[in-house]
């Protein structure tokens, strides 16, 4: 199961990326989604899982500072 929250939360964070670099605006809904993704892979995440999340969120909040 945490590995299916885990790609989902990679998954959600990719489309940020790509709506970003292909110029694209980021809506608050999409950001949003991104965050529920990786909150909802925290409750299940090993230890190294929950690193790569906080990496993930590093990446939100960047993205939240571009825009």
């Amino acid at each position: 199961m945490a590995n299916n929250f885990m790609q989902q939360a990679r998954n959600a964070m990719n489309r940020l990326t790509n709506m970003t670099n292909g110029g694209q605006n980021v809506s608050e809904q999409e950001k949003q989604a991104a965050r529920n993704a990786i909150q909802s892979a925290y409750t299940s995440a090993s230890p190294e899982e929950q690193e790569q999340l906080q990496q993930l969120e590093e990446q939100l909040n960047r993205h939240n500072q571009m825009q």
